[in-house]
Formats: structure tokens, C-alpha cells, sequence
């Protein structure tokens, strides 16, 4: 639905397991979101599939909301052509919901370009992937504050974040937050230390993986820019954060960190997508 003022667009993915591999059984949407097809670069095994928002921004007021189901056994990977934008709002609050189901012993890797939230935005940004048993989630997210490029800073807006990760309705994952433009803690070192960029990775841990060498694999690889960064094991999830200046960094370190996990983690080598080259 659109008004004069603002877009409301929901996506619903469905994907299935067949004898020939997982097909993208489902697609119904409303508003500007789309994917135009279901790829296959790997084999039928994994179904690809690139989400695209024609308008390209998300201004005051949008409402975005993006349904996954994967249905049990099936794998989905699903990834976007370029960076998200969270244009200056007028005074009204966008929003976009991530809503992923993930069904017995599937796979969802939700791998997503850099999110740019300019100087002015009023955003909330909220998360919650529900996991079956035996299922599996490789995920992340780089947030930009302001377009550091051009020398603007995050000085006013909010942004408001919420990420919930459950297996079988229990929580492996919860986090809060909310940053306002010129917020003490941005320079703060309990906070963004000045940083302009900061990324999570989350990927669930089998019971049967070894945590030590995948630890070790994961230590052995840095950002390009040296910026802070950390890898942690949690019971369940390994968590991977970046904190510095350059969002091509920060996407680059996780992309190695990917090609260094998917093996262990979801059974396959890894395979860039081509849209991350275009």
C-alpha cells in the first residue's frame, strides 16, 4: 500500500524441500518488495534468492516487513543487490521486521549488504528467528552510522534495534538497543568508541562441533582495517562483532569468516554470490 507520505510493503518466502532439492514454494507480497526469481548456483540442494526494495530507501514513516518459512530439510540463502538506506525523516518513525521460521534440520543464511542510516532518520529495526531442532542460522548485519564517507555523522534520529534468536522457543539470543544521534556513548569506549560502523555475525553451533579450533580458524582471520573486533562461543551461537570505519571492511571480514565457517558449520563449501560482485 502507498500514501502520499510513506510505503507499507510485506514480503512472504516460503521454501520447501522436494526429492529435487528445495524450491522457493511460496511468494506473495505487498508493496515494494520483490525477489524476481529462485537461483540455483550450487545445485537444487540450495535455493538463492535476492530480495530487492525498488524504492531503494526507506523513508519516515515505511513499514517493512519480511516473512521467511523454510520449511524442514530445505536450505534458503537469501541476500540483497546493494546497501540498505534509512533516508532523514520529517518526524515520522520507519520500521522493518525480520520474521525468519526455520523448520527441523533446515538451513537459513540470511546474508544481507551494509544498512545506511542517514543523519535524521527515525528507525526501528527488529529481528526474531525461530529455530526448529536441528536447524540452522547463519546471519549478520552492518550498521552505518551516517554517511561517513561524505563526512556526515549520526548527530540526530534515533535508531532502535531488537534481535531475539530462540530454539524450540527457548532464547540463544537477545539483545537491546537504542542509539540517538550525538549520543555520549557513540564516543564513549563503553559504547561505539567514535566508531562510525559496527557489525554483528550470529551462526548456531551443532552440539557435536568442536568449539576450541573453530575459534582458533575464526581468531586467525582480522578485518583489512585492523579495526576492533571479537569472536565469542556461546552455548548454541557463535557471535562475531565488528566496530571501526569502513563498511567494505567490515563486509569483507565476514564473507572470510563465512567461507571459513560454511564448511563446518552447514555442510558446504562456500560459494560467493555473484550479486556481490556486480
Amino acid at each position: 500500500m502507498h500514501t502520499s507520505s510513506h510505503w507499507e510493503a510485506e514480503i512472504a518466502l516460503g521454501f520447501t524441500r522436494l526429492d529435487s532439492g528445495t524450491v522457493l514454494s511460496e511468494r506473495r507480497h505487498r508493496g515494494p518488495l520483490r525477489v524476481q526469481k529462485a537461483l540455483y548456483p550450487e545445485g537444487r540442494d540450495v535455493c538463492q534468492t535476492i530480495l530487492i526494495h525498488p524504492p531503494s530507501g526507506i523513508a519516515g514513516g515505511d513499514r517493512l516487513h519480511i516473512a521467511v518459512n523454510v520449511g524442514p530439510e530445505a536450505h534458503a540463502q537469501i541476500t540483497t543487490p546493494g546497501a540498505g538506506k534509512w533516508y532523514r525523516s520529517g518526524g515520522e518513525e520507519a520500521a522493518q521486521t525480520l520474521d525468519f521460521t526455520v523448520g527441523a534440520d533446515a538451513i537459513l543464511e540470511w546474508l544481507p549488504q551494509e544498512t545506511i542510516v542517514f543523519d535524521g532518520a527515525r528507525s526501528r529495526m527488529e529481528t526474531l528467528v525461530q529455530l526448529a531442532s536441528g536447524s540452522r542460522y547463519f546471519g549478520w548485519e552492518i550498521l552505518c552510522l551516517g554517511r561517513s564517507a561524505s563526512g556526515e555523522r549520526f548527530a540526530n534520529g534515533f535508531i532502535g534495534l531488537r534481535t531475539r534468536i530462540e530454539r524450540n522457543g527457548q532464547p540463544l539470543w537477545l539483545e537491546r538497543g537504542h542509539i540517538e544521534g550525538n549520543d555520549p556513548l557513540l564516543a564513549s569506549r563503553a559504547g561505539w568508541a567514535g566508531a562510525s560502523i559496527g557489525g554483528t555475525l550470529l551462526a548456531t553451533l551443532p552440539p557435536e562441533i568442536q568449539i576450541a579450533p573453530l575459534l582458533e580458524a575464526c581468531r586467525a582471520i582480522a578485518p583489512q582495517d585492523d579495526a576492533e573486533h571479537a569472536m565469542t562461543a556461546l552455548p548454541g551461537l557463535l557471535v562475531g562483532r565488528y566496530l571501526g570505519h569502513s563498511s567494505e571492511a567490515a563486509r569483507n571480514w565476514f564473507a572470510a569468516l563465512w567461507e571459513t565457517l560454511r564448511p563446518r558449520l552447514l555442510g558446504r563449501p562456500a560459494l560467493t554470490p555473484r550479486i556481490w560482485n556486480t
